[in-house]
């Protein structure tokens, strides 16, 4: 995310939004439809589902077209932003729970509180969507990180499944550097993620929140003992060195170590599954993440995959609040849309489309249902969260690729984190 250019674009939109009048976003055409403009990100892929749930809608309601902005994913909060600041906001958004501080507490979020039926919404993840005790956005389903495990590559190494209620870091990195030495050089056993999010949840088995009071609440020793991973997996050839992993990242979900099968763990988002599963051709499996020794949580949690929004400036909002309220509460849309942004978190929908997920789904929804008494609610962070998954991801590759020391990296990113907030 370019998140210091779009700091600064969205501080231009609080001056626009308090200086001007009603935007431009939703217009009344010739024939007198309403059109609804609606600004979203992702692959090809959900480009055709998306527009197909556009199609539905529109077929049950002749009078509004629905026009999709749709953008990849580098390329979106910039965009986003700058439309905001020329107060020519998309009426209907999406935006990550990262996002969703920087944009109602700029007064860009039309409230929804009542404006969408919430009352078959799973309550613990529609809470993410509040700020300031407003329901500004509404989740579009949910995720949970944890560790995917390509089988064909674990068998052709000889290993088992981990007991993944009992497993700590030591064990996953042990098991990563054994799958590495049994392959033939190309093959690892991990692949890693400078993810802030997976940084958090290292935290909460250590007893940290990530964002605390205002503040940042982990400390320099966790942020190193999480380093201190990587450099053994590193140095045990468990996974690729700094240089190669960064390659590989940058290549995206497809050219991935599992989705290549030459690798068999990693870190990453449970609707990530049915890609991972389709491009490798192989059986995927999803495991909790390791513990710490001794802690009591995983430190997991379900995340809203995303979240549906309105422009406070739209001029239509009742029909903003109506397509919202149907990509969340019809069967319909449920029914085209499936998990691509999350499983759904309307328990009726989710009833009537169960049968319909594909396999790698359905094992998702098992496992979520197999660990939700577990799982924690996910933190909605504060203004300046948003530039949090840079600046972790800075500094880490500052430390694995052995430009910067952990203890002067660590308290940069601390610095850096709370001056993000401060800001």
């Amino acid at each position: 995310m370019r998140s210091l250019k779009t700091a600064a674009l969205l501080a231009a939109a609080a001056m626009t939004l308090a200086a001007c009048g009603s935007g431009d976003g939703g217009t009344a055409e010739g024939d007198g439809k309403v059109k609804l403009r609606f600004s979203y990100w992702g692959s090809d892929a959900r480009q055709k589902l998306t527009e197909q749930a556009i199609a539905a809608f529109e077929k049950k309601n002749p009078t509004i077209d629905v026009v999709g902005e749709f953008s990849d994913w580098p390329s979106y909060y910039e965009s986003l932003a700058t439309k905001v600041a020329a107060n020519d906001a998309p009426d209907v958004m999406t935006l990550e729970i990262r996002g969703l501080a920087e944009y109602a507490g700029r007064g860009a979020l039309a409230d929804l509180t009542g404006k969408v039926n919430v009352a078959d919404l799973d309550q613990q993840v529609l809470s993410t969507g509040s700020f300031g005790g407003k329901q500004y956005a509404i989740p579009t389903g949910v995720n949970v990180m944890g560790v995917i495990v390509n089988k064909a590559v674990l068998d052709k190494a000889g290993e088992e499944l981990p007991d993944d209620k009992t497993w700590t870091w030591d064990d996953y990195i042990k098991l990563s550097e054994k799958i590495t030495k049994a392959g033939d050089g190309s093959t690892f056993g991990t692949e890693y993620t400078f993810n802030q999010v997976y940084l958090s949840m290292f935290a909460a088995q250590r007893g940290e929140k990530f964002y605390n009071n205002g503040k940042i609440g982990v400390t320099p020793e966790t942020i190193k003992a999480w380093w201190a991973n990587f450099d053994q997996l590193i140095k045990t050839k468990g996974s690729p060195d700094a240089a190669k992993m960064a390659e590989i990242a940058a290549a995206g979900v497809e050219q991935s170590l599992i989705g290549t099968n030459k690798g068999a763990l990693g870190m990453w988002w449970s609707n990530q599954l049915g890609t991972l599963s389709k491009v490798s051709g192989s059986e995927l499996t999803m495991l909790r993440l390791p513990k710490a020794e001794g802690a009591s949580t995983h430190g997991m949690f379900l995340q809203p995959a995303m979240h549906w929004t309105a422009s406070s400036k739209t001029e239509h909002p009742a029909e903003a609040q109506k397509f919202i309220d149907y990509l969340v509460n019809d069967p319909e849309a449920a029914g085209i849309l499936l998990s691509d942004r999350g499983l759904p978190i309307n328990s009726k929908v989710l009833a009537t489309v169960k049968d319909k997920l594909p396999p790698a789904d359905q094992q998702v929804l098992a496992f979520v249902d197999s660990i939700k008494s577990e799982l924690a609610t996910a933190e909605v962070p504060p203004k300046g969260g948003s530039k949090m998954e840079d600046i972790v991801r800075r500094y880490s590759e500052a430390v694995t690729s052995g430009q910067q020391s952990a203890d002067d990296a660590a308290t940069e990113l601390l610095n850096a984190a709370n001056a993000a907030i401060a800001g």
